[in-house]
């Protein structure tokens, strides 16, 4: 006779206790009801039969999303029906969404990507949840900070994926405990204890940037590294530095309060600082002029990396000149100020 997913659940808890999972992710958890990102593959299963076991009390506040995509046929629809089997046996909620594409054969990662976000956040705002848990783990982390450094990305980029993190204004604390364990040993302990998940074989093809980096890049990177490093773990250290130097910077351009109310940035409250908080109190500025020319007729504001580096160094300068922000707007630098014109 087969274990149920209830005994299953307890087994895979026994093997990973909650001193195992990433302690920012536990104690930034909140109160309220709990959502739970479920695609059926191995990651997501494991989040939530560790949820499900390690909290009991949460059970009956406890709701999981699973999004169909439509990208793969009968093998998304199969998804579903596992995730729909999985959810009944636990007695948790399950909340389906599915992709309304209209004859489109190809779409990109970014499309995929905000399909399935925009609804996560609706289920969510339409159960009240205040946490999605995401089953995101170590090699999340190295695809992620490989894709970023390719980019160029600074600190901020680069300490993605965090164990606790709040997009957008108001919106719902995401929280990812598996960030202390690489993807293999969570698949080796499903299998041990025979329990069954997706397999996304799509994730092997090279149609989208995080499959070829996951297939061409990580796993030789972790293959050549030497038997006395793990390179997946070594980009999760990577990762909690990076935050807390993000952190450290963000403390320091807060008490710089060189950003003032009415959008002005004060460049003489920078005076002295590293030139890393100067560029944290610019991106502060830049996002602030990006949100307020957001729903203007002439529309919001444009800048490039080149542009960002030449204000920059304007205001590192302090002296007094006009830089074109597009069609619409000006930066305007005068008297230890830097404020935005135009629209």
């Amino acid at each position: 006779m087969k274990p149920s997913w209830a005994d299953r659940a307890q087994a895979l808890a026994e093997q990973v206790p909650l001193r195992d999972l990433h302690p920012a992710a536990l104690a930034a958890a909140p109160s309220g009801r709990w959502a739970v990102a479920l695609s059926g593959g191995g990651d997501s299963v494991a989040l939530l039969l560790l949820l499900w076991a390690h909290f009991p009390k949460r059970r009956s506040r406890l709701v999981a999303l699973h999004f169909d995509h439509r990208l793969r046929g009968a093998a998304s629809r199969a998804d579903a029906r596992f995730c729909h089997s999985l959810c009944a046996a636990l007695g948790v909620e399950l909340i389906e969404g599915r992709w309304s594409r209209t004859g489109r054969s190809k779409v990109s990662e970014a499309e995929a990507r905000d399909a399935r976000n925009g609804f996560v956040e609706a289920a969510c705002a339409r159960r009240s949840a205040t946490a999605l848990w995401l089953g995101q783990q170590q090699d999340d982390i190295a695809e992620t900070m490989l894709m970023r450094l390719a980019r160029g990305s600074g600190a901020a980029g680069l300490a993605a994926p965090r164990p606790a993190s709040l997009t957008g204004d108001g919106g719902v604390l995401r929280l990812r405990p598996l960030l202390t364990l690489q993807k293999r040993d969570i698949a080796a302990q499903l299998k041990k204890l025979g329990i069954p998940f997706r397999t996304d074989r799509s994730n092997q093809t090279g149609q989208y940037l995080r499959n070829r980096v996951r297939r061409d890049v990580v796993e030789t990177w972790q293959k050549s590294a030497d038997s006395q490093r793990d390179a997946v773990a070594g980009a999760a250290l990577s990762r909690e530095l990076l935050e807390e130097d993000d952190t450290a910077l963000e403390a320091w351009t807060d008490r710089c309060r060189a950003l003032t109310a009415g959008g002005k940035l004060n460049l003489v409250r920078l005076q002295g600082a590293p030139r890393a908080v100067w560029r944290r109190a610019l991106q502060r500025w830049v996002g602030r002029q990006l949100r307020d020319t957001q729903k203007s007729p002439r529309g919001s504001f444009r800048l490039s990396r080149m542009g960002f580096e030449r204000l920059l160094h304007g205001i590192s300068e302090g002296k007094a000149q006009r830089i074109s922000l597009g069609a619409a707007y000006f930066a305007r630098i005068r008297q230890g100020w830097l404020s935005r014109e135009g629209g």
